[in-house]
């Protein structure tokens, strides 16, 4: 990893951060977060004709009409999701195992859901190569999520969804946190967290307009 690249690319950040700090209600993104995407090398999971635009502060395509979301949403969805040490996390859309590495350091178990069987068995094998130990990247619709393992201490979504999958809160544990771009493709997004209560009911909020690439799958195609 090049260090200038590194540094300017967490410099970028920053600076976005204080641009949205309106939308956000703070300044300055988690220290623990901010340390993640420092220690996690981007470069490698970009394409290799890529690499030399890795740390800039936008996505990149990684085939099969995905992309690696822009460092500064990384980021924003992983402060977001409040993550702790000791939590179970689940990801919808691992793409190149990006997010789910830089989940991996700050949480105990990642479980990363993707659906082009392609992206799934590559990010597998990155992850493993790099040494990421506590990510297990399954081939699946998320959709249904992965209720074998939930309650799950957040819930990370990396592609907008129409509408948000109604199994998804159910598989959250009371305080925890779902974080999910909402809207189609081409249309007004919105980055959205919602929070279980106690009752089981949900706080929800809209943090800022988004541009994803959809979720797929015969739940969001046409819808």
């Amino acid at each position: 990893m090049n260090m200038d690249e590194r540094e300017g690319m967490l410099r970028d950040i920053c600076r976005e951060a204080e641009l949205t700090r309106h939308w956000l209600g703070k300044d300055v993104l988690d220290a623990r977060v901010m340390a993640a995407l420092a220690a996690v090398p981007r470069e490698a999971f970009v394409p290799a004709g890529l690499r030399p635009r890795a740390f800039d502060n936008g996505p990149l395509p990684i085939g099969h009409g995905q992309t690696i979301s822009q460092p500064f949403i990384v980021a924003l969805m992983t402060d977001l999701l409040r993550p702790r040490a000791g939590d179970t996390v689940l990801e919808i859309g691992c793409g190149s195992g990006y997010q789910a590495a830089v989940l991996s350091r700050l949480v105990r178990r990642v479980y990363s859901l993707e659906i082009v069987p392609e992206l799934a068995a590559a990010a597998a094998a990155r992850l493993a190569e790099l040494g990421y130990d506590n990510v297990e990247v399954r081939h699946a619709d998320g959709y249904a999520g992965l209720p074998e393992h939930a309650p799950y201490d957040g819930i990370l979504v990396t592609a907008a969804a129409p509408h948000v999958p109604p199994a998804l809160p159910e598989q959250l544990a009371p305080g925890a946190r779902l974080v999910i771009p909402v809207g189609r493709q081409g249309w007004s997004q919105e980055l959205r967290v919602l929070e279980k209560r106690a009752d089981g009911g949900l706080d929800a909020r809209t943090v800022l307009d988004v541009a994803f690439v959809p979720l797929t799958g015969p739940h969001c195609d046409g819808d």
